[in-house]
């Protein structure tokens, strides 16, 4: 069956319902204990969740929560840590490596997955594990593995099942602002028309949202783009902006969420671009909590990536070029 991205796009709600699920059902036989550091492995669809999740608990997990994105971990990993994996596929070598390693370090592991070598690891060395549903685009099961480090870490008892409410909640309001979320997307898809360069803008509370735009509007539209932060890019790349100019298309995430001293920092930073250029777009979240306001931007952005490809009249499934870079490795 042809696997249509408008159609996996149009399921995150549904998704988010069965991963809710999954995650009510799944027993965790193996409660750490003594743990002094959490880290999350994965990458590209499956570690974009261990970016939002690190961002959602800081203020409120009592131990940091870092990711690892590489074939290596950090050399602090020992029997105090918890190693969450992540590979939708099973198969991802990075992550893979990263387990072995793990294992090796002595460290508590869980895995999530679909299947694949990372399932066999988990039975082979009695981890606990949560499977999800594969078959997809890694990319289009962010649901899948967002919400299930959100329940490992609610069931291991590092923070509060408040997060799993409040992800609730956002499946609600994405299901209520369906039709205004596809218009804004549309417009935001119309803005970053074929003749510009994505940029993309907000406080450090919504980098891992402005990750995953990216990374969708990469693979989605075979456009490049990129994003940065404040306060961080107040320090450096606003000084960039010097000569101006107008080949760069530049979308602001504005939100009640946002520090008080950073939403002023936000303020003069669009006015000070808007005078570098005449493509500044500014789109505001909606929700009653950053859970909530990031996973409306990200649905969002998620449809803006598919209607730029469908402007740019271009696969919005196919990866072609990362598989042939995964063919390339596998022969070394």
């Amino acid at each position: 069956m042809e696997i249509r991205m408008d159609k996996l796009i149009a399921a995150f709600p549904e998704n988010i319902t069965e991963s809710l699920e999954i995650g009510a059902r799944v027993e965790l036989n193996k409660k750490p204990s003594g743990v002094t550091s959490i880290l999350v492995c994965g990458l590209g669809g499956s570690g974009i969740g261990g970016s939002l999740i690190s961002k959602w608990v800081e203020s409120e997990c009592s131990v940091p929560v870092c990711v690892s994105k590489e074939y290596t971990i950090p050399a602090y990993v020992n029997e105090s840590t918890l190693v969450i994996c992540s590979s939708y596929s099973g198969n991802t070598e990075e992550t893979l490596e990263s387990v072995d390693a793990a294992l090796k370090a002595g460290a508590q592991v869980v895995g999530i997955t679909s299947g694949g070598k990372l399932l066999d690891v988990c039975k082979e060395n009695h981890l606990d594990h949560v499977i999800v549903p594969g078959g997809n685009p890694p990319r289009s099961a962010l649901a899948y593995s967002l919400i299930q480090l959100a329940n490992i870490m609610v069931k291991y008892g590092f923070v509060d099942e408040k997060i799993l409410k409040q992800i609730e909640k956002a499946r609600m309001l994405l299901m209520q602002e369906e039709k205004s979320i596809k218009k804004k997307a549309m417009e935001i898809a119309e803005f970053f028309a074929l003749d510009k360069v994505p940029v993309l803008y907000s406080t450090s509370d919504f980098e891992p949202v402005l990750m995953r735009a990216r990374q969708q509007i990469n693979e989605n539209s075979k456009r490049v783009c990129w994003h940065h932060v404040i306060p961080e890019m107040n320090h450096n790349e606003l000084v960039g902006w010097g000569l101006g100019d107008d080949r760069y298309a530049v979308l602001f995430l504005d939100s009640l969420w946002i520090n008080g001293r950073n939403k002023k920092r936000l303020e003069l930073t669009r006015e000070i671009i808007g005078k570098k250029t005449k493509n500044v777009k500014t789109i505001s979240g909606i929700g009653n909590s950053l859970v909530e306001q990031s996973l409306y931007f990200i649905n969002m952005l998620d449809w803006a990536s598919y209607y730029m490809a469908e402007v740019g009249e271009v696969d919005a499934v196919e990866v072609n070029v990362i598989d042939y870079l995964k063919g390339e490795l596998a022969k070394l």
